[in-house]
């Protein structure tokens, strides 16, 4: 039939011309989500020739709106011009054509500037009451066909659309043709958008950009001053004072900070117990009242401390300090040998020495301390030997009430 192949011949042309411009055009998104269409078309229709009906041109109007990039669904009407050319005599041989259809439209390549689609829909028909002679009633139609969208600008394109219109004959009726028509429809338009996601991108940016989010200043849990992603002794207790990171103050750096240190100003490198204070010294051993510390001896006949007596009297010195309520009565001892008058005075002389060494830069305060001397009264070995008379010439340290 020779309108069957005017049909295969557009359709061809029509999808071959889409299929190339596509190729030759930049992609870019134009069928947007959301978007809502109005098309404006004109054409032509050629009727089943068993109705009886010339080919006309048509007009129309199509609002459609796209669910997704891909999926569109439009509502169209159409208007055809034609003519009655049948065998009988009618008085008015114009027929107008009402079309009105809803199709689902899918487009193929919906981010491309050139977008084909497939289209099939359904929908009625009315041929114009007024002409007598010619069948008149409402008929179901159903279409498919194919087309393309050339856009212009990203709101407006240039549209092409080839259909096929199969229309269905009420069986009841009078006329002389089939149950089914088979019609060409092929159309030419402009396609206007408005709206879509890219807009609705925009509004959403410019929402954003009216939100302003105050800044958050940093925390300081412990409310030492030091903010907490800069401390590095959090929970620090309140009230302390703590330095650049953070962390107690701890002046005479003995390893306690000072708000824990019960002996502030320990001298470096001492050692220290937890309360910052050095440990306690053995207590000495006791004879007849009095502390002795061994080995705080002298030369015959001098009150010259022995180097070797140094170590002894700073652990007295200890001792002292971890015992600051005590005070303490130097007692100086001599031997035998020699007057005890003599003797007498040595043995002051080496209570007043042993004194001058605990106090000297003021490890002791001097009013701690008192000095006396006992020559050769109080011997702790027996005179008649060397090795005893050693262990008389010695200094010895009594408590004080």
């Amino acid at each position: 039939m020779e309108r069957d192949r005017i049909f295969r011949t557009l359709a061809i042309l029509l999808f071959v011309l889409a299929f190339n411009i596509c190729m030759a055009t930049e992609s870019r998104a134009e069928n947007k989500a959301g978007s809502t269409t109005l098309t404006i078309f004109g054409g032509g229709y050629t009727p089943d020739s068993d109705l009886d009906l010339d080919s006309g041109l048509t007009g129309g109007l199509g609002i459609g709106y796209n669910l997704t990039e891909n999926v569109g669904l439009e509502a169209v009407f159409n208007y055809v011009d034609s003519k009655y050319n049948g065998d009988v005599v009618v008085s008015d041989k114009d027929v107008p054509i009402y079309l009105y259809r809803l199709d689902l439209l899918y487009h193929l390549m919906p981010e491309g500037k050139v977008v084909p689609y497939l289209a099939v829909g359904a929908g009625g028909i009315t041929y114009d009451p007024d002409a007598r002679g010619v069948h008149t009633e409402t008929d179901f139609l159903a279409n498919y066909g194919l087309g393309v969208k050339f856009f212009l600008t990203p709101a407006m394109a240039l549209r092409g659309d080839v259909r096929h219109v199969i229309t269905f004959v009420d069986r009841n009726d009078d006329t002389d043709h089939g149950d089914s028509n088979s019609n060409l429809l092929y159309t030419l338009g402009l396609t206007f958008a408005f709206g879509g996601k890219e807009e609705l991108k925009e509004e959403m940016k410019e929402e954003v950009k009216e939100v302003v989010v105050a800044p958050v200043a940093p925390l300081d849990s412990d409310n030492d001053g030091v903010t907490d992603d800069l401390d590095k002794c959090p929970g620090t207790p309140s009230g302390v004072k703590v330095d650049k990171d953070g962390c107690p103050l701890d002046t005479d750096g003995d390893g306690v900070p000072d708000y824990l240190d019960k002996c502030p100003d320990t001298p470096a490198g001492a050692q220290v117990d937890k309360d910052g204070c050095p440990p306690v010294a053995p207590p000495p051993v006791v004879e007849k009242g009095a502390y002795v510390f061994r080995n705080i001896l002298f030369d015959y006949n001098k009150a010259t401390i022995k180097p070797e007596s140094e170590p002894i009297l700073d652990e007295v010195a200890e001792f002292l300090k971890a015992n600051p309520g005590m005070k303490m009565e130097i007692q100086g001892h001599a031997d035998s040998i020699g007057s005890a008058g003599y003797n007498q005075k040595l043995s002051e002389r080496r209570a007043a020495a042993v004194k001058a060494y605990l106090v000297k830069d003021e490890a002791v305060k001097a009013d701690r301390l008192t000095t006396k001397g006992y020559g050769l009264t109080m011997p702790v070995a027996s005179n008649d030997t060397a090795e005893g008379r050693a262990k008389n010439r010695r200094v010895e340290f009594k408590p004080m009430e």
